[in-house]
């Protein structure tokens, strides 16, 4: 009918209207992919440690990778150094908003030890003076150092950097991995890498912000007479008579007397000892339940009234920057494509374009030069063998001269 044709088309433009409006109000704080002259962006500094100190950040795409120029980041240069940049961007609040950082991070040189991570930085912070000691709002990303691989999730809370408790695995292969924080304005958060879920939950839960809810009840203790041993000794069972008549240890009755054997220069022969196979050790009474056993006592619990809930947890007032600073034994992890959002679905796109549909490529290439660097370790080796057995051939010619 005429009026159901109104209702769809009406219920059309009311949906196109809302997706326009959503991809409107989507705002994207800060995107880089270090391409064109990525370092007018970009602050190294010059007054947080010795020039000595820091290493060089080389723009490359590295080893191997999915496009030539899509793939091009920044890659730490020198083993054993610092690394420091920072960048700044227009002040905003994430108050009433989702807040997403997302980066990628390829560790091409099979990290030993050193960090992968971004931070989010406060207005106003001095990029010249950029290191370990400035403040920051978060700090998300891999951390490697020998046996543990781990992402931090650090959210400052009251000027205290606070460490997320449960820890999340980071991935330790040599290709580009996506990492994505996400945190939510009801408090809760999503750490994804590749774009799958590897943790959630509530900032409360999962952070130590703030007191525990409940305390242990000061005015209570376990009762004196309180009963907490499950099994006692049975009080029918008796030790038999002859138990401690058993010795633990008898001489060894197959033992013979050496025939060298001299009593004046040796003393009496005796035969040795050997354990008793008859002894019982010490002896113990047979357990039983206790009927007196309570169970274990539990501490009654009150509500902390130092506690107080904060629904602005997630809440950031000023971020106005974003830094990288590092510490690398061996270098060579390439970081690219970041994106701060307050958009899922604006961080889901840059991630297709710049690194779900580029990583097959990547595999493939590696599977490419590792075969190339296999081909050329024979070709060395057997090299090196002929040249051996050419050298021995001549020096046996050469004394077959001599002789």
């Amino acid at each position: 009918s005429t009026w159901g044709h109104l209702t769809l088309m009406r219920a059309s433009i009311a949906i196109t209207l809302l997706a326009l409006a959503l991809c409107a109000a989507a705002k994207v704080y800060f995107q880089e992919d270090f391409n064109g002259k990525w370092q007018d962006r970009w602050v190294v500094p010059s007054k947080w440690k010795a020039a000595s100190e820091l290493g060089e950040w080389v723009h490359t795409a590295g080893d191997f990778y999915g496009d030539a120029e899509k793939s091009k980041g920044i890659k730490t240069g020198n083993d054993a150094r610092h690394y420091g940049l920072s960048a700044k961007f227009p002040e905003f609040s994430n108050e009433g908003k989702d807040l997403i950082l997302q980066f990628t991070v390829a560790n091409q040189q099979n990290i030993d030890c050193g960090g992968g991570y971004f931070k989010l930085l406060p207005t106003g912070f001095d990029q010249d003076s950029f290191g370990g000691d400035s403040p920051y709002h978060i700090m998300f990303g891999p951390d490697h150092c020998g046996p543990t691989h781990r992402v931090h999730a650090i959210l400052t809370y009251k000027g205290e950097n606070k460490l997320v408790k449960r820890e999340i695995p980071a991935d330790t292969d040599r290709f580009t991995h996506l990492y994505t924080l996400h945190i939510k304005p009801d408090n809760t958060y999503v750490v994804s890498i590749d774009g799958k879920e590897k943790q959630s939950g509530t900032i409360e839960a999962d952070w130590d912000m703030l007191p525990a809810k409940e305390i242990k009840d000061p005015s209570k203790s376990k009762p004196a007479d309180w009963v907490d041993e499950a099994m006692i000794d049975d009080p029918t069972d008796v030790k038999p008579a002859d138990w401690d008549s058993i010795p633990e240890m008898i001489a060894d009755a197959d033992a013979t007397r050496p025939d060298d054997w001299d009593d004046e220069l040796d003393g009496a022969w005796e035969a040795p000892q050997i354990p008793n196979p008859a002894y019982k050790g010490q002896w113990q009474a047979k357990k039983i339940a206790n009927p007196d056993y309570k169970g274990p006592w539990v501490h009654p619990m009150i509500p902390n009234p130092d506690y107080h809930p904060d629904p602005s947890l997630y809440k950031f007032s000023n971020i106005g920057g974003i830094g990288i600073e590092i510490w690398q034994v061996k270098a060579g992890s390439v970081f690219d494509n970041i994106i701060v959002t307050d958009s899922a679905s604006e961080a889901e796109a840059h991630a297709k374009a710049h690194f779900h549909d580029l990583i097959a490529a990547e595999k493939a290439m590696f599977d490419k030069v590792e075969a190339a660097k296999r081909e050329a370790e024979e070709a060395s080796r057997k090299a090196a063998e002929e040249a051996a057995a050419a050298a021995e051939g001549d020096d046996h010619e050469g004394k077959k001269r001599d002789c």
